[in-house]
Formats: C-alpha cells, sequence, structure tokens
C-alpha cells in the first residue's frame, strides 16, 4: 500500500473479484480499503491462497497497465532495506506519477496495430573501439559487453575525453549483445550530451530519456516505452535509476560524486548505490566513470567487486594541459603577493597569453551572484541582517545590501561592533569577477555560465568565461586556459568531502581545456603541497582516492563503515534510539546541532553489520509510527553530509 508509515511497510493479502480479475495482474496500480479509507496500492503476486481466513476485496484497478515490473519491485525492496526505508517511498521514486492520457494514447496506438509480426529493428552500426584504445582494458571491456558478459569497471577518464562517446560506445556494445542499458547522468546538459551521443551510434528511437524536467507526460510516455520493451535502452538523471529494461545487460553512472546522484526524499537513495544494487541482483555488467575517482568507487576497485580502466601514465600526460599552482615556493619567490591574491600574476599572465593567442579562457568561481557575503570596512566584521541575523550581500555593483535568508533590504546598515556603514567584500561572486576581468581586458567578450544560464558551449576564439562550478561550457577546440579561482571556498568547508569535491570540480574544469603542447594551461589559486593540488598537478585522481579511502579507514568514516545519522528533536531522537536494538560492534556518538534546533546522532557499524544496522533502525522507526509519535526522525544511511 501507498502509506509510508513505517510498521505498515509489508505486503497485505486482498481477494480478487470476478469482475477485475483480467485487469489485476502484478504490476499494477489498485485501490484498496483500509482502516476504513481508499487507499492506493500495487498488486505485487497473485497467489491461489492466503494464510489469512478473512480478506477484503479489492475496490479497483487504477489502470490495467503493468507499470511495475517485478525486477523493480525486487530492487526497490532491496533498496529500501539498504537505506532503512519503506518499500512504499522507493516505489514512489522508482515509477512516475500516472498520465491518464499518455496512457489512453499508448492503448489507443496498441489497439490500432493489427499486426501482431514484431517488427525487424537494424542491428546497430558494430562499435568501433579506437575510442578505447588510449585504455589498455577499454577494447575488452567492450567485448565483453558484445559477449553477453557482466564486467564492472570503474573508469578514470582522460582530459579532454569525450565521455558521452565512450558511454555511447559501452551502451552500443551491450545492444550489439542482444541485452539493455539504464545510464544516470548529474543533470541535463549532461543528458543532452549523452542524448546526442547515443542517436548518433544507435540511431533515432533506439532508446528513452528519463528526466523529471521533461514534465509529466514527456516522462511518463518515455517510462511506458521502456516498461514495454519498446527501447532497449534508457538514459537520465537519477530518476532514470528504477528504469524498467527488458534483458538489462548494463548500468552506468558518470561523474558518481555529484551530489544531484543523491535523491533528496526518503530514503534517500543514491544512484550510484541503487546501480550498483541492481547489478548485484541482475547479474549485470557496471560502469562507474568520470574525471575524478570517489572513495566509493575506490573501495570497487580494493575490494576486487570492479576493474580499474585507466590509461597509463604517458598516455595522461600527453594529454593532460600544463598545470601549475600559484603558492608554491618558485612563484611566491617571483610574486610575494600571490599567496593572498585573489588572481596573482600568473592567472592574469595564463589569460593574456591564452587572450593573444585567440584562446578562450575558463574561470570558475565558487560562488554565484555578485558579491555573495560583504563584511564591515573597518573592522572587517561580517554583516548580518539586524532582523533575522542572516548574511548581507549585494546583488549589484549599484545595488543596496540584502539580506540573502528573509531578503530584508539593509539600506541604512551600521556596523553593530564599530557603527562604520562602509561594506567590503568577503566572498565575491560570478558576476563580479565577470565584471572586474571585463575591465582587465578590455574589448574581449565576457560570458557568465551559473545558475541564471547554462551555457551548454561557447565559440573558438579569444573570450572569457566565468562560471560556477558544474556550469562549465564546452568550447570548441578546448580552452586554452583554465584559471580556478577562490580554492579557499572549496577546501576549507567543514565537510568530509571538501578535498574529494575541490578535485573533482577542478577536473571536471581542467578536462576542457587543450592539451599542454596544443597550449592548454591550467592554473589553480592554491598551495601546490596539498594533496586535492598534487593530484590536480598529476591528474591522478585514484592515488588521492587510495589516499583519501585510507584516511577515513584509519578515522571510522564511510564507506569503509557503515553509518546511519538520526535527525529531530532531543527527545524523539533519544526515544528511537532508546527502542533500537542495535547490533554488535555499534557505536554512537553526538549529539551534534543541526538545523531548525534539532540535533543529530551518528550511529558507526563496520560494514558487515550494515544490514543489521539498517534493519534495526527501521524496526524503531516501526515502534514508534505504531504508537503514533508525534515528533518525527529523519533516518539517513551513509548520508553525504556528517557534520
Amino acid at each position: 500500500m501507498d502509506v509510508p508509515l513505517p510498521h505498515l511497510d509489508r505486503p497485505f493479502d486482498y481477494l480478487v473479484p470476478d469482475t477485475l480479475d483480467a485487469d489485476a495482474r502484478p504490476g499494477v496500480r489498485v485501490k484498496v480499503r483500509f482502516a476504513g479509507q481508499l487507499v492506493d496500492g500495487w498488486l505485487l503476486e497473485r497467489v491461489a491462497e492466503s494464510a489469512h481466513p478473512k480478506l477484503a476485496y479489492l475496490e479497483k484497478v487504477v489502470s490495467p497497465v503493468p507499470v511495475l515490473a517485478p525486477e523493480v519491485a525486487a530492487l526497490a525492496r532491496a533498496v529500501a532495506d539498504r537505506y532503512a526505508g519503506s518499500l512504499a517511498d522507493v516505489l514512489r521514486l522508482a515509477v512516475p506519477p500516472r498520465h491518464a492520457r499518455v496512457e489512453k494514447d499508448v492503448t489507443a496506438t496498441d489497439t490500432a496495430d493489427t499486426d501482431d509480426t514484431p517488427g525487424e529493428v537494424a542491428d546497430p552500426t558494430p562499435v568501433d573501439p579506437r575510442g578505447w584504445r588510449d585504455y589498455p582494458a577499454g577494447p575488452a571491456l567492450l567485448r565483453a559487453l558484445t559477449a553477453g558478459r557482466a564486467p564492472r569497471a570503474v573508469w578514470s577518464a582522460l582530459p579532454g575525453e569525450d565521455w558521452a562517446d565512450r558511454y555511447a560506445d559501452a551502451v552500443a556494445a551491450t545492444v550489439a549483445g542482444g541485452r539493455g542499458a539504464v545510464v544516470v547522468v548529474a543533470d541535463a546538459r549532461d543528458l543532452d550530451r549523452l542524448d546526442a551521443a547515443l542517436t548518433a551510434v544507435l540511431g533515432p528511437g533506439r532508446h528513452a530519456c528519463l528526466s523529471a524536467a521533461a514534465g509529466p507526460a514527456r516522462r511518463y510516455r518515455a517510462f511506458l516505452a521502456a516498461r514495454r520493451g519498446d527501447v532497449p535502452v534508457v538514459i537520465g538523471t537519477r530518476a532514470a535509476m528504477f528504469a524498467p529494461v527488458e534483458r538489462l545487460g548494463l548500468v552506468a553512472v558518470w561523474d558518481d560524486g555529484d551530489d544531484l546522484h543523491a535523491e533528496p526524499r526518503a530514503p534517500y537513495p543514491h544512484a550510484r548505490e541503487v546501480l550498483l544494487t541492481r547489478a548485484q541482483l541482475g547479474g549485470t555488467a557496471a560502469l562507474v566513470g568520470g574525471y575524478a575517482r570517489t572513495a566509493e568507487a575506490q573501495l570497487l576497485v580494493e575490494t576486487g567487486w570492479a576493474r580499474e580502466v585507466a590509461a597509463d601514465r604517458a598516455t595522461v600526460r600527453a594529454r593532460m594541459p600544463a598545470i601549475a599552482p600559484t603558492g608554491d615556493d618558485p612563484h611566491l619567490a617571483r610574486d610575494p603577493g600571490a599567496a593572498t591574491a585573489r588572481l596573482p600574476s600568473l592567472a592574469w599572465t595564463t589569460a593574456r597569453d591564452a587572450l593573444r593567442a585567440d584562446l578562450p579562457v575558463l574561470v570558475q568561481v565558487p560562488r554565484r551572484g555578485y558579491l555573495p557575503s560583504v563584511a564591515c570596512a573597518e573592522c572587517r566584521a561580517p554583516a548580518r541582517c539586524p532582523h533575522c541575523a542572516g548574511p548581507l550581500g549585494l546583488p549589484s555593483a549599484d545595488g543596496v545590501p540584502a539580506c540573502r535568508w528573509c531578503g530584508r533590504v539593509a539600506a541604512a546598515y551600521a556596523c553593530p561592533e564599530c557603527g562604520g556603514r562602509r561594506l567590503r567584500a568577503s566572498v565575491t561572486g560570478a558576476r563580479r569577477t565577470a565584471e572586474e576581468l571585463g575591465r582587465a581586458f578590455p574589448g574581449v567578450p565576457v560570458r557568465t555560465s551559473g545558475r541564471e544560464e547554462v551555457l551548454a558551449a561557447v565559440p573558438a576564439g579569444a573570450g572569457l568565461v566565468i562560471a560556477t562550478p558544474g556550469a562549465e561550457p564546452v568550447a570548441e577546440g578546448g580552452y586554452g586556459g583554465v584559471l580556478l579561482l577562490d580554492s579557499w571556498a572549496l577546501l576549507t568547508r567543514a565537510d568530509l568531502r571538501a578535498g574529494e569535491e575541490a578535485l573533482r570540480r577542478w577536473l571536471a574544469a581542467a578536462a576542457l581545456a587543450r592539451p599542454g603542447p596544443a597550449g592548454g594551461r591550467v592554473v589553480v589559486v592554491a598551495d601546490g603541497a596539498l594533496a586535492p593540488v598534487q593530484a590536480l598537478l598529476r591528474w591522478d585522481s585514484a592515488w588521492f582516492a587510495t589516499r583519501e579511502l585510507a584516511e577515513r579507514r584509519e578515522l571510522g568514516f564511510p564507506p569503509a563503515v557503515r553509518m546511519a545519522s538520526v535527525t529531530g528533536v532531543a527527545d524523539a531522537v533519544a526515544d528511537l534510539l532508546a527502542g533500537t536494538r542495535l547490533p554488535d560492534g555499534a557505536e554512537v556518538l553526538g549529539p551534534v546541532p543541526a538545523d531548525e534546533g534539532r540535533e543529530r546522532m551518528l550511529v558507526r557499524v563496520p560494514r558487515a553489520r550494515a544490514a543489521a544496522l539498517a534493519g534495526a533502525l527501521h524496526a524503531a522507526a516501526g515502534q514508534r509510527s505504531a504508537r503514533k509519535a508525534a515528533d518525527p526522525v529523519r533516518l539517513q544511511i551513509d548520508p553525504l553530509s556528517l557534520f
């Protein structure tokens, strides 16, 4: 039943009346009467008998279309158990809301088609392995997919690699072997690139795109096409991780470190983990790829669950741009102000030389806006809203300070510490950076790419592109210079994944530069001795992931261990943990403050006890819901943010 209460997270038996016998097939949506009310549900299975002597009847079959595939139902149950959630919550993520008009159109099409002979589908173009030859294990991966085997790979993409084409090759090899594929990407830009690449390789109409941004009708139509077996391949954002595909042979995810892969709704599954669970249950191939490598992907390699697919060092050096930091000793000797300057002389010179060579320059700025954070010009105290204590920011050069939390304007702001009325920048945003660089390089076109408008591509030729992380457009022929500014904003975050995330964003931007022999240069405004900077300089994310995983093992952090977060008001958290039969070896940490006056407790167990921990927390949540506890508690297994 579509009831998210943990204590009702189990199947219920109902009788099927004769009038609904033909339509009541496994996988259809139904309505049943429960506790005096009509509730939605899913018909999971038809059996001849029940252990319960007295049963009610199904009230209605909402639609005769069996939208829930058996393998997806099994996957949803496994995901619910993995994340201490309810099956109803996972099914809500797995199957998009019904769109009656789309269903009617599909049914009408089936009725109009009187030819029961399946049409002949042309074989796709044979897969050319040349794109994977820079990776010693690449051609073998394609051969295994074509042969119907189930290889599992963690792929480290080379700088300048067209990852969408390589994924299209892997999908085409899988289809050539008579099987289907599911590929998940982080956002709409990546989806558009992969869509174009697959259309070029497979031809039009051979794959479906699943994305919540497509709208209810288009998303449901694509879902039905996959469920009916009309297409062998489904690609999409995290909405596609549960996509039904016949004879599934490959699951793949690109850039698994992107936080957009984490579902913000209960039970908060991660697309990578869902796809790996799917590969484990179905015995399918798995491909985890990116310019950077996460600690989770490194764990797959070190445990032998997956094989590493990476280029040799000579190939990496030939393909990577020339990368230099501004905080090492030689540069500080030439430019003593580089340690504190936002745009040191090395970065400025790199941009100038690239523009003189008629090449575009990419500038990555971690913060959007104009001046998203300001401080008193006299005493440097952070400027706060007098009403809610939120941070003040400036929207433009001639704007007035306004609160970023409540939106109130603070035109007459006076510093409570010293009474000063002048403000200075403490954090510079993308728009202000574009304004400053436009003045520094007059006559050069300046483009911005960020939240308001994300550019997919920019033309060749001299030009400045100011982009926030994840919004960097592709330049025709590659960028001549890439400047990575404000590294402290990424590296100093109070987050377990701060270094990993900084490296991921830097590599994604640096991968858009030309190779070093062709004039590509990257400047990172950071100390070259830092581990993430070292990994960038050598283009060796595997080394950093190995180091990161080793440190997390030593400190007892995911993915080396399994950790659960329990968040709510103090009494509710204590109540749930008091009723939880924690497995042996469990360690309770906290409490630590959370938002809105709540607190968070962390429970840590060895990976071997992960299933026991999730089951115990789910059972305790069921006890609380059964007795109608007033205050809710949020359970998260291995959340992205622990602090």
